[in-house]
C-alpha cells in the first residue's frame, strides 16, 4: 500500500450536547461511533417524538450555540456527569428540568450511547477550504460556525483539498478514517458561533460556489487516539 502524507491534525472538538457548543480537545479517542462522548446527548422538541427529525438544533435557536456543556471527567465522557454552562453563567446538570425549560416549552432531554448524529459520526475540514469559503464570502470565517470533529492544515493539496479525499482512507495518528462523502450544509452554518445571529450570505455563497456542500464526513475504520499535531496520511 502506498501512502502519502497531506497535513496535520489542527484541531480537535466534540460535542457533548447536540447543536451546543463545542468542547475544544488535545487528543481524543475514535472508536466506531466517533469521538468519544461526541453528540451523546441531545434535546427534543415539544410534540416531536414521532418526527423524523425532532431534534432542537441551531435551526430552530441559534442562541443554543452559547451554551457551553463539558464533561466533569473529559477522560471517561459516557460515564461522567455534564455540566453545561448558559449564556447567563449559570451551570446546570444536563439533565437539570431548569435547562429544558430555558430552552423552550416541552423540551426534554435524552441520552443516545452511540451518539445522536444526522449522517455519519465524523466530520472532517480543512483550513484551506474555510480560507477559500471566506475569499468567496469577503470575510474570516469561524471554523465553529461548521462544527468539524476534526480541522486538517492540508497545505499542498489547493482550496478545497479534501473534496479529493471521498472515497479513501485517512490515517490520522492512531486512527483510520474512511472519507464517505462531502457535508451537504443547512442554515445552522449562518450562525456566529460568538453571538447566536444570522447571516444568510455564507449559506447563499456555499449553495452558488460548492454546490451546498463544505467539508466531508467519515466513518472510522480503526479505533485509536487521536491528537493535535498527528500527520494526516492517505492511503493510496
Amino acid at each position: 500500500m502506498r501512502m502519502r502524507v497531506v497535513g496535520r491534525v489542527a484541531a480537535v472538538w466534540r460535542y457533548p450536547v447536540k447543536s451546543m457548543a463545542g468542547e475544544p480537545l488535545d487528543a481524543a479517542g475514535v472508536s466506531w461511533h466517533g469521538v468519544a462522548g461526541d453528540r451523546r446527548w441531545a434535546f427534543i422538541r415539544d410534540g416531536m417524538v414521532r418526527s423524523g427529525f425532532p431534534w432542537l438544533t441551531l435551526r430552530e435557536l441559534p442562541t443554543m450555540g452559547l451554551y457551553r456543556p463539558r464533561f466533569a471527567e473529559p477522560d471517561r465522557p459516557d460515564g461522567s456527569p455534564t455540566r453545561v454552562r448558559t449564556p447567563s453563567g449559570a451551570e446546570l446538570d444536563v439533565v437539570d428540568p431548569v435547562l429544558a425549560a430555558e430552552l423552550g416549552h416541552g423540551v426534554r432531554v435524552i441520552k443516545q450511547d452511540r451518539g445522536v448524529f444526522d449522517t455519519l459520526p465524523l466530520s472532517l475540514i480543512t483550513t484551506q477550504t474555510l480560507a477559500g469559503l471566506g475569499a468567496r464570502v469577503g470575510a474570516a470565517l469561524d471554523v465553529r460556525r461548521f462544527r468539524p470533529n476534526l480541522l486538517i492544515e492540508a497545505p499542498d493539496g489547493g482550496p478545497f483539498p479534501e473534496d479529493a479525499w471521498v472515497g479513501s482512507v485517512l490515517r490520522l495518528g492512531g486512527a483510520r478514517v474512511r472519507v464517505d462523502k462531502r457535508d451537504q450544509r443547512c442554515v445552522v452554518v449562518d450562525v456566529d458561533p460568538a453571538t447566536g445571529r444570522r447571516d444568510p450570505a455564507v449559506l447563499r455563497a456555499i449553495a452558488r460556489e460548492r454546490e451546498a456542500c463544505l467539508g466531508v464526513y467519515g466513518s472510522t475504520v480503526q479505533p485509536g487516539i487521536v491528537q493535535t499535531g498527528d500527520e494526516v496520511v492517505l492511503e493510496l
